[in-house]
């Protein structure tokens, strides 16, 4: 039955909504944003953008791209804010993952195709656990610049500016190499423009049949180590698609059961790339960033009066916050202020990333004070930023017990709380790598050197992230029957 209410809201009612919102609030909204101009962040602080040697070049580049077609739409845009509005309220779960950094030489169908069918498993296993839709967003299509710690690095006594991500330079340690270069950011507009192609593809034809990731899903359950409660329910998810089918509901008479909305989020971290792909909607005469449904906004680069900020204050996307051990309670609320001043819900998720065994220390203030100023958010877990270490033979690594630790203590404090947990947010691939230890394959210490192919940070394998979605899902399932006890 989850299913079936699940499907009839995803096609029917979160439209309804988009367009209520958009008609009622279009002169407001339209007053809000007519002294925002798209440039305006260029006279604000800048954090951990590169100094491009070469001013001609980076003219020309920026030129080309605002000449090119936005790569998604405001409409699309429209519609991720309602969903998420209607996770914040509980109504709805956010799925948010994909790679730390996308790559132009290790893109490929095959790479891009098994990452989504992961996310797709994940999904459909947090559905039933939470008997609501879960929102699909992924770290793709615009992913490709990252933030470092120092601004350079250094190897066998050589030192060099750090690696930023290929849209700015190129990991190679070499001196060429690592000068930022302008021309990066077409292959990436051209790179962006496939995956979402590839994506749109797979979402619509017939690639996410539930039917065709269920048994994707019976196949990791009853893998060689898997938990029995993971085969059970496994089990109990292949039962109610069962009963459907006896019902007359299936893949062949519901389009929603083989179809499915995926939207795209990156980091806008690059902002003369996101400056050039921002356009004015048709419609609404509004801004939008049009390089991603959703762009968000890093714990390094959240100064309220910084150009990040400002360039995101103005855009109509659904915006993303990192939040992490430093920020102040007052801070959270400027930076709310200057972001959604209007109190919408759905524009604003504020991701959690504090570190397992700190959660408790730094979550349960800031949600005090959100609540007590009545601000419409969404709160999610980025269980990965908080837990990475150096393992024993010298690799990055993130342990998977870490990261699960660190999404129970999310939900716990949310419980104590009396507020929503409305997502999670997960570094991962498709590859069998490995990269983070942990797991009921137990990825040791040892094992990293053989499958490290990340350029920035340690992903979840396909293995250990839908493992996380079996353990979420019991969390969810958990916080449903005491609600429904409390009804």
């Amino acid at each position: 039955m989850f299913i079936i209410n699940y499907f009839y809201v995803k096609s029917a009612g979160f439209e309804l909504i988009a367009v209520l919102s958009i008609t009622s609030k279009l002169k407001m909204e339209s007053e809000m944003t007519s002294e925002w101009k798209k440039s305006g962040w260029r006279n604000k602080q800048r954090i951990q953008m590169p100094e491009y040697l070469d001013q001609a070049a980076l003219n020309a580049v920026e030129v080309r791209l605002s000449s090119y077609p936005p790569l998604v739409f405001a409409g699309e845009a429209r519609s991720l804010k309602a969903k998420l509005a209607a996770a914040s309220r509980g109504e709805a779960f956010l799925l948010q993952g994909g790679d730390c950094a996308e790559s132009f030489d290790e893109f490929n169908a095959d790479m891009l195709r098994d990452t989504y069918k992961v996310m797709l498993q994940m999904a459909v296993v947090l559905t039933f656990g939470a008997k609501v839709p879960v929102v699909k967003i992924g770290r793709v299509a615009g992913q490709f610049a990252k933030p470092r710690s120092t601004p350079t690095e250094t190897i066998d006594g050589v030192e060099l500016p750090s690696y930023r991500g290929d849209i700015i330079n190129e990991l190679e340690f070499t001196p060429a190499a690592r000068i930022p270069n302008p021309e990066n950011m077409l292959r990436a507009y051209t790179q962006s423009a496939a995956s979402l192609n590839l994506l749109r593809a797979f979402s619509q034809g017939g690639f996410a049949d539930i039917h065709h990731v269920q048994e994707w899903n019976l196949g990791f359950a009853n893998a060689a180590g898997s938990a029995q409660k993971y085969k059970d329910l496994a089990k109990r998810i292949s039962d109610a698609l069962d009963f459907m089918t006896a019902a007359g509901i299936s893949s062949d008479s519901t389009d929603a059961l083989r179809t499915v909305n995926f939207y795209t989020s990156h980091e806008a971290l690059l902002l003369e790339y996101e400056e050039a792909l921002c356009r004015v909607d048709s419609t609404t005469n509004l801004p939008i960033a049009g390089s991603g449904h959703m762009i968000w906004i890093g714990d390094r680069t959240r100064q309220p009066d910084g150009a990040h900020v400002e360039f995101c204050s103005g855009v109509q996307n659904p915006i993303g916050l990192k939040c992490g051990p430093t920020i102040s309670e007052d801070d959270l609320l400027r930076l709310i202020d200057k972001l959604n001043p209007e109190n919408d819900a759905g524009r604003l998720t504020l991701i959690a990333r504090f570190g397992a065994g700190n959660v408790g220390d730094h979550l349960p203030r800031l949600i005090k004070a959100v609540q007590a100023e009545g601000r419409n958010v969404l709160w999610t877990c980025d269980a990965m930023h908080g837990n990475t270490i150096k393992s024993s033979t010298g690799y990055k690594t993130r342990p998977f017990e870490s990261v699960l630790r660190e999404v129970q203590e999310f939900f716990a404090v949310h419980k104590a709380e009396g507020t929503v947990p409305g997502g999670v947010h997960f570094e991962m691939t498709g590859k069998d790598v490995t990269e983070c230890t942990g797991g009921f394959r137990a990825v040791t210490d040892e094992d990293l050197s053989s499958r490290y192919h990340t350029a920035c940070d340690p992903r979840l394998n396909a293995s250990q992230a839908l493992e996380l979605a079996f353990l979420v899902s019991e969390l969810l399932e958990s916080r449903h029957n005491a609600a429904c006890k409390a009804l």
